[in-house]
C-alpha cells in the first residue's frame, strides 16, 4: 500500500491486502471468462468433450484451428482450472464433470453461453461510458450479435424446459394448446419458443412481435423452412400495444423490463386477452432491493448486464431504465395494477435465476 493510505487514521493494512488479493482474483477470473466465450464460439469445449487426453496439435486439428492460438487458449483454461494438463505427456483434457456445464450438449446448463456477455461488455465499453457522461441510452443495434446471443440463452432457459416444466405451470394450458388457441409472444426475439410450440401444437395459431428487424427476419425464415403455416412473425414496436380480446395466451420471456413503457405494455397485454385468457411472463428473479440480492445467483454479472445493456436500451427508447434487476416485487405489483387478479409466482428448482408468473384477469 502507498504511504498516504497507510497514514490514514484507522487504516487496516491486513484488510487492504486481502481486498487487493480479491481484486486480483476478479481480474483473473474475468480474463478467463472472456477466453471462455472464445472457446464456446469456436466449439472448442464441444470438441474436447469428445476427445481423450490430447495434445494441443490434436485438439487444433480436430477443431480445424491454428495450433499456436489453441495452445495459448488452453493455457488460460488450465490456469483457470477448467482444463487439466499432464506435463509429462503434454496432453490436455476436459473432464466430463466440467463439460457438463460448458458444452452445447449440456443445454440447459451450458454456462459458457453467458461468458459471451462478458466479451460483449468490452465491445460496447466506449458507448456505455458515453451513456454515463450524457445520461442518454443506446439501441439494440449497438450490440454486436445480440439477438444471436439471446437466442442461445432462450434455448436454455425457455425452449428446453417449455413442455415439461413451463407450460404446465398454468393448469389446463397444454390441453387448450392441443385443442387450438390463439397465442402471442410479445418480444419474441428469434422466436425459438414459438417455433417449438407451433410444431408441437399444429391446431393452435401463433404470432410473434419484436422490435428487432433482424430477429424477425431470422424467425420468419426459420418458420418458412420448417413449413409452419400456423406461425407468423412481424416487426412491431409494442409501445402502446393493445388488441382487445385477441389472444387466449400471451407470453413474454425476459422482455418486459427492457421496454419503453413496461407498465403500459402489461396493461395492453391484459386488455388483449380473451375472457379466460392467460399471461405467462418470465423475467430475472432477483429482488428489487439491492440488499436482498447478495446471495442471488450471479448477481454481480446480472447487474453488469443491466448497466451495459438493459438500462441503456430502455433509456434509449425514452423508457424508465428499470434494468435487469428490476425485481420480482416490481413485476408482481405491475401485474396487479394492470388488473390481473390471479397472479402466481413460480421459481423452478433447476433454474433459480428466473421467475415465472402465471397471471389471469
Amino acid at each position: 500500500m502507498d504511504a498516504v493510505s497507510r497514514a490514514t487514521p484507522g487504516f487496516d493494512a491486513a484488510l487492504a491486502e486481502r481486498f487487493a488479493g480479491q481484486v486480483a482474483q476478479m481480474l483473473d477470473q474475468g480474463a478467463a471468462a472472456a477466453m471462455m466465450s472464445i472457446g464456446h464460439r469456436l466449439g472448442l469445449f464441444d470438441r474436447m468433450a469428445g476427445l481423450p487426453p490430447s495434445t494441443s496439435t490434436a485438439i487444433a486439428d480436430t477443431a480445424g484451428l491454428a495450433e499456436r492460438y489453441v495452445r495459448e487458449w488452453l493455457a488460460v483454461m488450465v490456469m483457470a482450472g477448467v482444463v487439466r494438463f499432464d506435463p509429462a505427456t503434454r496432453r490436455y483434457h476436459l473432464p466430463p464433470e466440467h463439460a457438463a456445464c460448458l458444452t452445447r450438449q449440456a443445454v440447459p446448463n451450458n454456462l459458457a453461453v453467458y461468458a459471451q456477455h462478458v466479451a460483449l461488455l468490452g465491445k460496447v465499453e466506449d458507448q456505455v461510458i458515453r451513456c454515463f457522461e450524457t445520461g442518454q441510452g443506446m439501441a439494440y443495434g449497438d450490440y454486436p450479435c445480440f439477438h444471436e446471443l439471446m437466442a442461445q440463452d432462450s434455448v436454455q432457459t425457455v425452449t428446453a424446459m417449455l413442455f415439461d416444466h413451463i407450460l404446465p405451470l398454468a393448469d389446463g394450458l397444454c390441453a387448450r394448446l392441443e385443442q387450438g388457441i390463439d397465442v402471442l409472444d410479445a418480444g419474441c426475439g428469434r422466436g425459438a419458443a414459438l417455433l417449438a410450440m407451433a410444431e408441437r401444437y399444429p391446431d393452435s395459431r401463433f404470432v410473434g412481435y419484436d422490435l428487432g428487424e433482424d430477429a424477425i427476419a431470422f424467425a420468419s425464415e426459420a418458420a418458412r423452412q420448417a413449413g409452419l403455416g400456423n406461425l407468423r412473425f412481424a416487426k412491431r414496436d409494442l409501445t402502446g400495444y393493445r388488441e382487445p380480446n385477441a389472444w387466449d395466451l400471451v407470453t413474454s420471456f425476459d422482455a418486459v423490463h427492457d421496454q419503453k413503457d413496461p407498465e403500459g405494455l402489461i396493461r395492453g397485454l391484459r386488455a388483449s386477452l380473451k375472457p379466460g385468457g392467460t399471461y405467462l411472463m418470465q423475467d430475472i428473479g432477483g429482488s428489487a432491493h439491492l440488499e436482498n440480492n447478495r446471495d442471488f445467483p450471479m448477481a454481480a454479472f446480472l447487474y453488469a448486464i443491466s448497466c451495459a445493456h438493459c438500462t441503456p436500451v430502455s433509456i434509449g427508447q425514452g423508457g424508465p431504465g428499470l434494468g435487469t434487476m428490476w425485481g420480482w416485487e416490481t413485476a408482481q405489483r405491475m401485474l396487479a395494477d394492470a388488473g390481473f387478479t390471479q397472479v402466481e409466482r413460480h421459481v423452478l428448482p433447476h433454474d433459480p435465476m428466473n421467475v415465472w408468473f402465471v397471471a389471469r384477469p
